[in-house]
């Protein structure tokens, strides 16, 4: 995997997210932030591994989200070892 497929994952998380308020409310929560504050937060790099953490933080989030892009939970796992510095 390189780093745009990463990135990639990263950028249908934050999708995968931003469709339900629940996630939404949740991901500002952990990120100590209020709504308008997403697009600052966005323009950070370390942003799509902040995003990748958050999914990966409950094994239910993680699943439905891999479910909804059709990919293997693994594949989230491995685009966050990646944008982490890792290479795959």
């Amino acid at each position: 995997m390189n780093r745009s497929e990463a990135r990639d994952i990263a950028d249908a998380g934050l999708a995968h997210i931003s469709g339900d308020g629940e996630l939404i409310a949740a991901m500002l929560d952990q990120a100590g932030a209020d709504a308008s504050a997403i697009r600052e937060m966005a323009a950070r790099p370390e942003f799509s591994v902040f995003i990748l953490d958050f999914l990966m933080k409950s094994d239910e989030r993680l699943l439905a989200f891999a479910d909804s892009a059709h990919i293997p939970p693994q594949r989230v796992q491995m685009a966050r070892a990646v944008l982490g510095g890792a290479e795959w």
